[in-house]
C-alpha cells in the first residue's frame, strides 16, 4: 500500500492512448500494487523520501482516457501477459479495475474522414474531461499523454488566428515534416492500440480558453490544424486539468498554446519519458564531463517492436524521438558529439527493446578508448511506474497551487522544462526538493 497520507477525495488520471501497452500496464500495475499483489518496483514515489508529503494514494486513483482503438483493457492485458509483460494471472486478478477503467475511455481523434474542426475536437475532449471529473466526484484530473509518437513538428508561418479566438495574428505554429493532414496520418491502431498521435498538417492557430482555434496561415489556402497531441493538451487547459506529456509529440509545446497555458495557471510537465537508453546517457554523459574525458563520438541503435516500433518506423516520428536523446548529450557534455541514434522496427520483439551505444573517447595523452553498453528491457514495464509517479506528483502540485512548468520533474524526461539540470543526480536532488515542498505545505 502507499506510504502517502490519504487523499480527501479520489484523483483522476486521464490517459491519452488509454488502450495502449503503457496505459494498460499502468492501470493493471496500479491495481496490483494498491492491493498488495505486487511490490512497487520502479515507483520512486513509493520510496521513503516521499512518505508523508501528501501524494494521492494509489487506491485513490481513478482512470479514464481517450483512444482511437477499440480493444478492451482486459483483453489488452491478457495479450500483454501472454507476451511476458504482465505477470501470469494478473489480468484476471485485476479484471474489475481494468473493466472499470475501460468504461471511462472515450473515442479520440481526429480519425480518417473526421470533418470536425480543431475547435470542435477540443470542445468535445474538454467535455469528456469535465464529465469524468464531475461524475466521479474527483478532486482533480491529471491528463497524461502516452500515445504513439507523432511526426516531428517544425516552425511554420504567420498565423491568422489569435490565441484568444479573436483573430489577433501570431507567428510561429507548426508543420508536420511530411505536411500530411492528421486524418491521413494517424498511427493509433497499430501494434496494440496506442491512440492516434496525429500527424498534422501545417498549423498556425492558437487556442484560447473560451475562444476558437486560429485558421489558415499565409503559407497556403487549405485549413490548417494543430497536431493531435496539441488538441488534447488544449482540451486539458480548457477543462482545468494539469497536463503531463510523456511522449516526444508537440503537446503543450505548440506556440499557439503558450498564452493559454500561461493564463490557465495549471502545473504541467514534460516531454518524452526517460526510461532506458537516455536514462543511461544522463548518467554516463556527466561522468565523462566530470572526469575530463573527451567524447569524440556517441552512436546508438534501438531495436523495438509493438506500437512504438510501428510508429517510429516513420522517419519523421523517429526524428522527434531522437531529438531528446541528442539533447541530453549536448546538455551534459557541453556540445553534441559526432554520431546518431538509429531506430529499427522489429515487430517480433513486441513490447521488448534493445538499445546499444558505442562511445568513442580520448584518455590521457590521446589514448583512444571505447565504451559499449547494451540495454534490454520491457518498454511498458519501464514506463508504467513513471506514469503513476508523474500523475501523483502533478496532482499534488495542483493541490498545492503550483502553476506553470515543473522543472523539478526533469528526472523523468528526456526533454524537461526550462531551468532543469541535465545530469540525473542533480535532477534527483531537485525532485527530492519538490517532495520537501509538498511536505512543508501540509
Amino acid at each position: 500500500m502507499s506510504t502517502s497520507a490519504l487523499s480527501p477525495s479520489p484523483v483522476g488520471v486521464w490517459l491519452i492512448g488509454a488502450r495502449g501497452s503503457v496505459a494498460t500496464t499502468a492501470v493493471a500495475g496500479c491495481a496490483a500494487v494498491a492491493a498488495g499483489l505486487q511490490p512497487p518496483v520502479g515507483m520512486v514515489t513509493e520510496t521513503p523520501p516521499f512518505a508523508d508529503c501528501g501524494l494521492p494514494t494509489l487506491s485513490s486513483l481513478v482512470f479514464g482516457g481517450h483512444d482511437t482503438a477499440n480493444c478492451p483493457l482486459p483483453k489488452r492485458a491478457e495479450e500483454l501477459a501472454a507476451g511476458g509483460v504482465l505477470p501470469h494471472g494478473l489480468p484476471a486478478a485485476v479484471r474489475a479495475e481494468l473493466t472499470a477503467a475501460d468504461a471511462e475511455i472515450r473515442p479520440g481523434g481526429p480519425l480518417p474522414g473526421d470533418t470536425r474542426t480543431d475547435e470542435e475536437l477540443i470542445t468535445a475532449f474538454a467535455h469528456d474531461l469535465r464529465d469524468f471529473t464531475h461524475r466521479r466526484g474527483l478532486a482533480r484530473t491529471v491528463v497524461v499523454n502516452v500515445a504513439s509518437t507523432e511526426p516531428l513538428v517544425a516552425g511554420g508561418g504567420a498565423g491568422a488566428g489569435g490565441v484568444d479566438g479573436t483573430g489577433g495574428g501570431r507567428a510561429g505554429a507548426a508543420a508536420s515534416s511530411g505536411g500530411v493532414a492528421s486524418a491521413d496520418r494517424g498511427v493509433g491502431s497499430r501494434g496494440g492500440g496506442e491512440d492516434s498521435a496525429g500527424g498534422s498538417g501545417d498549423g498556425d492557430g492558437g487556442v484560447g480558453g473560451d475562444g476558437g482555434v486560429g485558421g489558415a496561415g499565409d503559407g497556403g489556402g487549405a485549413r490548417r490544424r494543430l497536431p493531435a497531441s496539441s488538441l488534447y493538451a488544449a482540451a486539458a487547459l480548457r477543462a482545468d486539468c494539469p497536463y503531463v506529456n510523456f511522449t516526444p509529440s508537440t503537446g503543450l509545446h505548440h506556440p499557439g498554446l503558450a498564452e493559454a497555458a500561461l493564463a490557465a495557471g495549471l502545473p504541467h510537465a514534460g516531454r518524452d519519458g526517460k526510461t532506458g537508453q537516455t536514462l543511461l546517457r544522463s548518467v554516463l554523459g556527466p561522468m565523462f564531463a566530470q572526469r575530463a574525458l573527451a567524447v569524440r563520438a556517441w552512436s546508438g541503435t534501438n531495436l523495438l517492436g509493438g506500437g512504438d516500433g510501428a510508429a517510429l518506423a516513420d522517419p519523421a516520428a523517429a526524428a522527434a524521438k531522437n531529438a531528446g536523446k541528442e539533447r541530453v548529450l549536448a546538455d551534459t557534455l557541453g556540445a553534441a558529439p559526432e554520431g546518431q541514434v538509429h531506430i529499427d522496427d522489429v515487430p517480433s520483439l513486441g513490447d521488448w527493446k534493445t538499445a546499444w551505444d558505442h562511445i568513442a573517447f580520448d584518455g590521457f595523452l590521446g589514448a583512444r578508448m571505447v565504451l559499449q553498453t547494451t540495454w534490454q528491457g520491457c518498454d511498458s514495464a519501464l514506463a508504467a511506474p513513471l506514469i503513476l509517479d508523474l500523475a501523483r506528483l502533478t496532482a499534488r502540485a495542483h493541490e498545492c497551487g503550483v502553476a506553470g512548468p515543473l522543472p523539478e520533474l526533469a528526472f523523468y524526461f528526456k526533454d524537461p522544462d526550462a531551468g532543469a539540470p541535465a545530469a540525473l543526480g542533480e535532477q534527483h536532488t531537485a525532485l527530492l526538493g519538490l517532495a520537501d515542498r509538498f511536505r512543508d505545505a501540509r
